[in-house]
């Protein structure tokens, strides 16, 4: 068992910023990432706006933060949390898949979310190249096409309004004749003549040529009849799931499984912090995920130096009843 003073767990854009300001700020501070550090920016073929650089592949801005992350003394630890307890000191304990613990009285959890796949031939195969699951993040990419856009929820109906701010067309295809998003949503949606909603129809499998989506193979689900239809892109909103499972006890948060947190990126767990995709939020995007980061390790920082003085008061109680 290990004892720091900061456990991050997950080594995103969040994770790395906080890893970055923790080294900066003398904290003892260990890292633990069961993959390559970098996260969702691994899964990412181009990067447009993050300030700075006015375009940047997303594995050569992972390896950059990770350097200068990293280059301020942060052990980084390559092996996957499976679970994050509080004690009966009020310190964490971070046990991991390969049987080690880590224990420190903060953590910040920056242990991002996973996208609910399709699991539709061709998805894997063009993910990035036609494939996305962010339209912030990629519909500038697509000026002038025309896109599919795959879900009914409030995420699929609002971003295939907002692509239509690039794409020629939209069209929204959903496996049922009604939509999940709320009525202000679809009011919106309906209105944007851009926006064509193909009903009752699921998605078969994603094909492209020269390495990039050209088609989407549609299955109508009451009548069974097979269609094609030509898109230059298709966009899945059918989920998402922050990993916040692996914290165990209740911490309060939102219908999605977000966490909730204060203006300091605190969970109602004193000492629990979180950034990035797990944390309640408008927005998720990487200049979001390392402010959220940069707050909460400030806030940790001034955390471990009131928790320190409450530790060194009960060890001088204890002293004076002995």
């Amino acid at each position: 068992m290990s004892d720091y003073d900061l456990i991050i767990v997950g080594a995103g854009p969040a994770g790395l910023t906080g890893a970055l300001y923790a080294g900066r700020s003398m904290l003892r501070t260990v890292l633990l990432e069961k993959g390559v550090p970098g996260g969702e920016l691994l899964n990412t073929e181009l990067i447009e706006d993050y300030p700075g650089f006015e375009s940047v592949k997303g594995f050569e801005l992972a390896e950059k933060m990770a350097a200068h992350a990293l280059k301020f003394g942060t052990e980084l630890v390559t092996d996957g949390v499976v679970s994050v307890e509080q004690q009966a000191d009020g310190r964490f304990a971070a046990a991991t898949e390969s049987g080690a613990t880590y224990r420190a009285p903060t953590v910040l959890l920056t242990a991002g979310g996973t996208p609910t796949k399709l699991g539709v031939p061709g998805e894997i195969e063009f993910a990035g190249k036609g494939v996305s699951y962010c339209a912030v993040c990629d519909g500038h990419f697509f000026r002038g096409d025309v896109l599919g856009v795959v879900g009914g929820g409030d995420a699929a109906a609002e971003e295939a309004d907002f692509l239509t701010r690039y794409a020629s067309k939209v069209h929204l295809i959903h496996r049922r004749d009604q939509l999940r998003a709320s009525k202000i949503i679809q009011q919106r949606l309906f209105a944007n003549s851009k926006i064509e909603v193909v009903w009752d129809t699921v998605v078969e499998r994603i094909e492209g040529k020269a390495g990039a989506v050209s088609q989407l193979a549609l299955r109508n689900a009451k009548t069974g009849v097979a269609s094609t239809l030509v898109v230059g892109g298709v966009f899945v909103f059918v989920g998402f799931r922050p990993n916040t499972g692996i914290v165990r006890g209740h911490v309060k948060h939102d219908a999605g499984g977000y966490f909730i947190t204060d203006e300091v990126m605190m969970t109602s767990i004193p000492g629990l912090f979180a950034a990035g995709d797990v944390r309640a939020q408008l927005t998720r995007q990487v200049t979001t995920a390392v402010g959220d980061a940069t707050t909460a390790v400030i806030a940790a920082t001034r955390y471990l130096a009131e928790w320190n003085e409450r530790q060194e008061a009960r060890g001088t109680q204890s002293r004076h009843a002995d």
